[in-house]
């Protein structure tokens, strides 16, 4: 399957699951991400993590953070997304970068989004699904409008995050906003191209795994490593190489923990046998 039919796959599967919740199901999941209150990180500059895993397995994790940013009544919320590779291309670039390559040597190079003249792969992207649903069921269930959403999209930070295009008028976005950020930071097992052997199931050694991992990614980025952050991300498996480096960048160094962590299982898309799954979690990303 190429990774334009991937995509879809996915944007087709993110739908029909949160079709099948329904509006009851989609405002339990905001019920449920209650037990935590995470308004006070926004509030005072931090920044929260969510996965984009399996609506029913981590959309509570999701809930958690819309409730947070309405709650943090603040006027602007910009939403950092993981960009995927939706063409042969863009995956190309993404390893040459990795080698070591120049990111400014390819039209990847930059940041995307609306009302950005830039290239308009967002667009099919299925990261940001969740955030959007339980945002319109909760700012709907709330009778308000709810804050001035920006979505940006990252690619190619290449340990360069501060030579980006557009990152002088993201910089200027987060200022005076809250900032949220989606990321599946560890994918694992035989249909991500673990070695069966190697394979673990999340309550067989996994989560143990995942979470070192994320951790390891937390310690990088709090000591502004980007390229070790970078290669970070390509070794586990992390999809947030780029977000990561270029928040990192804006808000300075920033202690993460962990909150939550589920699995979401993924073999069925991938025709692949369990374990293949990434690791959900929610994490909180505070100012040092």
């Amino acid at each position: 399957m190429d990774r334009g039919a991937l995509i879809q796959k996915f944007v087709d599967l993110y739908g029909a699951e949160h079709d099948a919740l329904g509006e009851p199901g989609n405002l339990e999941l905001l019920d449920q991400g209650r037990q935590w209150n995470l308004a006070p990180v926004l509030e005072a500059g931090g920044i929260l993590l969510f996965p984009h895993g399996r609506p029913a397995d981590c959309g509570h994790q999701v809930g958690a953070v819309v409730n947070a940013v309405l709650d943090s009544d603040a006027d602007t919320c910009v939403f950092v997304s993981v960009l995927h590779a939706s063409r042969e291309g863009m995956q190309d670039a993404r390893v040459q970068v990795a080698a070591g390559e120049n990111p400014a040597d390819f039209n990847t190079w930059g940041i995307q989004g609306p009302g950005l003249d830039f290239r308009d792969d967002w667009k099919r992207d299925h990261a940001p699904t969740t955030f959007r649903r339980l945002l319109a069921a909760e700012t709907k269930r709330r009778g308000i409008a709810g804050p001035r959403v920006v979505e940006r999209f990252p690619y190619l930070a290449g340990g360069k995050p501060h030579q980006l295009p557009g990152v002088d008028e993201f910089a200027s976005l987060c200022e005076n906003a809250v900032v949220v950020t989606t990321a599946d930071s560890f994918h694992h097992g035989i249909g991500y191209g673990t070695p069966p052997e190697d394979s673990y199931a999340p309550e067989a050694g996994g989560f143990e795994l995942a979470t070192a991992s994320i951790l390891k990614g937390c310690q990088l980025l709090q000591q502004q490593d980007y390229w070790g952050y970078n290669q970070h991300c390509v070794a586990d498996n992390s999809d947030h190489r780029d977000a990561g480096q270029l928040l990192a960048h804006i808000r300075g160094p920033m202690k993460g923990q962990i909150l939550d962590l589920v699995a979401s299982e993924f073999g069925d898309v991938y025709d692949a046998p369990a374990p293949s799954w990434v690791a959900a979690a929610l994490v909180t990303y505070t100012l040092i």
